[in-house]
């Protein structure tokens, strides 16, 4: 399993934001966190210095968020879609993207779904519940 460190998932999103802006090549998953990075433009003076975002630390104290765990949880999101994987994701975010016209809108609530689900794992010390992730996710889809 892939499990990078702070620093390589530091660097891997601003060597992207830099090779999108100057049109270099780039890989599939490249691609992808390209197009979230695009959607978001408050993220894009933090990719600019890869040296700066290493050292700097995000702890919410600031009021702001982390990008690189934002953009981290994008790309999950839109893997875990591609395969489908915890079974029954990819029909839930697309179902809450028509709901709220938005992918974008459909990721973020998402998010908060993929969260609660991660921090509920860690806290109990078990596996990750992906059948409650997906539920949580299709209710979100299936409300106002």
């Amino acid at each position: 399993m892939f499990n990078p460190t702070q620093e390589e998932v530091r660097r891997f999103f601003c060597d992207v934001f830099a090779k999108s802006r100057s049109g270099q090549p780039m890989e599939a998953l490249e691609i992808i966190a390209a197009r979230w990075i695009d959607e978001h433009p408050e993220y894009h003076a933090d990719l600019e210095d890869a040296d700066a975002a290493i050292a700097r630390i995000y702890d919410g104290k600031d009021g702001r968020e982390n990008p690189f765990l934002h953009l981290s949880m994008h790309l999950s999101i839109s893997e875990q879609c591609s395969i489908d994987q915890p079974r029954g994701i990819r029909q839930a975010v697309e179902l809450l993207a028509k709901r709220r016209d938005s992918l974008m809108d459909a990721h973020h609530e998402a998010m908060e779904c993929l969260g609660q689900m991660m921090w509920e794992s860690q806290r109990a010390g078990r596996p990750p519940d992906g059948e409650g992730y997906v539920a949580c996710v299709q209710r979100r889809a299936t409300r106002d």
